[in-house]
């Protein structure tokens, strides 16, 4: 029997082992401070808008507000920095989204500030600014993972890639932990400031990266081959395919966007006091998420399945908000206790990218991978949009079921309608 032929720039020896192991560690420390900086605003917010002068109905819209405009950047800077990394290379992006969500955050941190070293920042009107750098910030976070585990999947072998970036996961989420520990005892503009800092401090590792050698094999081979986002454009199997894939991750950011974010009005509706804090929530939920990350990922390879792994995570995380919302609702601590049930298994995060990465082609590889998770995270701008409709009509309680039941089906419709991708040769194109 004829040897299966190895994919070009993907070795069969494992990543842990090979010359590519920097790309892994850069890719895991990156995320790290990506997901850090991306979840400290939801850690922060409540203080930081009241140390700012809002009221706590004011604070809510505005933290929505605000939470929004850094989605909706992260989707416009998933399809820029996607774009550049199929047309440039994948190396390329890690070293501009950097400079760009490190600068945000380190302005962010003197936002309104009248003494200091940022007190220029407060000449401009706090909120304005405010919004201004988390648009920016998330333009710049945009570009981080999907960059990394695009490069990481072309590095590693077929049946190896799964771990591989399982451990970018587990190591990423870890940030989130972080980020709510220093947002509750360094209070918000040193939080913003560490972030801001760790960024700059990583640039220096991400030039002894390799990039991929499909992309390299693709230029030679191909160069005129269409790349970026007009395949995916012109071909609506393909663009059905990717927007599939977000849907079957919106869940995770659901849980995120309201039980966790919005605990406090939550609370309130079941009568808990005190409620519940942000930055524990957030610290409790990416607890469990670290060893959801591993447990997903090695689950698929067991498996070998992404589909049925993430099925099983799905249901997991569907049972862990109702926890949330029955036997958390006894205390605040019984609340975080759910939290952790929930941030585990919704872990399948890192599958549901795994999966982007290997159902397209090398030429739209990097612009799928990029724009899928930005894409995912930005479903909690219309997730909290029918989350605050609804609580017009009734409880905050009965509005997360409501929205959370509407997810959930949706996800598991497009879950069910995705090809099963595990072990697919990744040294392909899109017409």
């Amino acid at each position: 029997m004829t040897e299966p032929r190895v994919p070009r720039g993907n070795s069969d020896t494992p990543v842990w082992r090979s010359p590519h192991t920097l790309a892994v560690l850069v890719a895991a420390l990156g995320y790290f401070v990506d997901v850090y900086d991306l979840i400290l605003f939801n850690v922060v917010r409540w203080d930081s808008l009241a140390d700012l002068g809002l009221s706590p109905e004011r604070a809510t819209a505005t933290g929505i507000w605000l939470l929004d405009l850094q989605l909706i950047g992260m989707v416009l800077g998933g399809i820029a920095w996607g774009m550049l990394g199929d047309l440039r290379g994948r190396a390329s992006v890690l070293f501009g989204s950097i400079v760009l969500y490190s600068t945000a955050n380190l302005l962010n941190a003197g936002v309104g500030a009248h003494s200091g070293p940022l007190a220029f920042m407060g000449h401009f009107d706090a909120i304005t600014a405010y919004a201004v750098l988390r648009f920016v910030a998330g333009i710049g976070l945009a570009g981080e993972l999907g960059a990394g585990v695009t490069l990481v999947a072309e590095l590693s072998s077929r049946h190896g890639r799964g771990l591989a970036i399982a451990l970018i996961g587990a190591v990423g989420v870890v940030g989130a932990v972080v980020a709510g520990v220093v947002g509750e005892l360094a209070g918000w503009r040193m939080a913003y400031l560490i972030g801001g800092v760790m960024g700059l401090a990583l640039l220096g590792l991400r030039f002894g990266v390799l990039e991929s050698g499909m992309f390299h094999s693709l230029e030679k081979a191909s160069p005129l081959q269409s790349r970026g986002l007009l395949p995916l454009l012109r071909t609506p199997r393909l663009l059905c395919r990717g927007l599939l894939v977000v849907v079957a991750g919106s869940p995770i950011w659901f849980t995120l966007a309201v039980p966790v974010a919005l605990a406090p009005r939550i609370a309130h509706d079941l009568g808990m006091n005190p409620p519940p804090r942000p930055g524990v929530l957030v610290a409790l939920y990416y607890s469990g998420a670290v060893f959801g990350d591993l447990a997903s990922g090695l689950l698929s390879q067991r498996m070998r399945s992404r589909r049925k792994a993430m099925a099983i995570f799905m249901a997991g995380t569907a049972i862990g908000t109702v926890l949330m919302l029955t036997v958390g609702a006894q205390s605040a601590w019984w609340y975080g206790a759910m939290s952790i049930i929930t941030g585990f298994c919704s872990a399948y995060w890192i599958i549901t990218i795994t999966m982007a990465s290997e159902l397209f082609g090398t030429n739209v590889r990097a612009t799928i991978t990029t724009t899928v998770p930005n894409l995912i995270r930005v479903s909690a701008v219309p997730v909290t949009a029918v989350f605050m409709l609804l609580t017009d009509h009734v409880s905050a309680v009965s509005a997360t079921v409501l929205t959370g039941a509407c997810c959930f089906a949706a996800a598991g419709a497009a879950l069910w309608a995705l090809p099963e991708p595990f072990g697919r040769d990744l040294d392909f194109q899109e017409p």
